[in-house]
């Protein structure tokens, strides 16, 4: 990093476009397998969030990986950078007032505390959105599962690639259980109880 640049504070504080947005910001991680349904569930909320008047945004990997990381591979140091940007990106969303929502399988528990570490306590809600291989793999909607099973694909999670789970989430969605939409009602319940909404 430059030694030649400074921090220029904003004119407008984050707890004004809050109190403007009425409700808070922050980051709802979904963090899962290929096909758990991170995306679905996620763009789901979003459109309800969006409905009620807040301010929300799908982070979604795929889409990421399309202009700000298409220069990262699936490798674990390009995983990690493509956790990291995301983190800075989620960040920058959280002080503008708005709700973030990323879908990542962001596999290790390193990056995503490197991430939670960037924004406030509270500002980060880990969502692990729990669903066996066995199931993801029958799904499998992108036809990435077949591929890894062919060698197709190198690194893939959950095959030739690790995933740690979450060890202290502060949500579980269980979609082998529940369809979308009862995971968005509970999160929606979740998210008001908590007053976050």
């Amino acid at each position: 990093m430059s030694s030649n640049i400074v921090w220029h504070e904003a004119s407008i504080k984050k707890e004004e476009r809050r109190t403007q947005n009425k409700h808070e910001s922050f980051i709802l991680w979904f963090t899962g397998l290929s096909a758990s349904g991170k995306s679905s569930v996620a763009n789901a909320l979003a459109r309800k969030l969006f409905e009620r008047g807040n301010q929300a945004f799908v982070l979604d990997g795929d889409n990421v990986r399309h202009g700000l990381n298409n220069d990262l591979g699936f490798d674990e140091t390009s995983r990690k950078e493509n956790i990291r940007r995301i983190g800075e990106v989620a960040k920058l969303f959280v002080e503008s007032g708005q709700i973030v929502l990323t879908a990542f399988i962001s596999p290790y528990r390193q990056d995503r505390q490197v991430v939670r570490q960037l924004v406030e306590d509270g500002e980060f809600l880990e969502v692990y959105v729990r669903c066996s291989v066995d199931t993801c793999e029958q799904r499998d909607p992108k036809g990435l599962y077949k591929k890894a099973r062919n060698a197709e694909i190198a690194n893939f999670t959950g095959i030739s690639a690790p995933y740690e789970e979450p060890e202290h989430p502060e949500f579980i969605l269980d979609t082998e259980r529940y369809s979308i939409e009862e995971c968005v009602e509970q999160l929606t319940t979740f998210l008001t109880d908590k007053g976050y909404i």
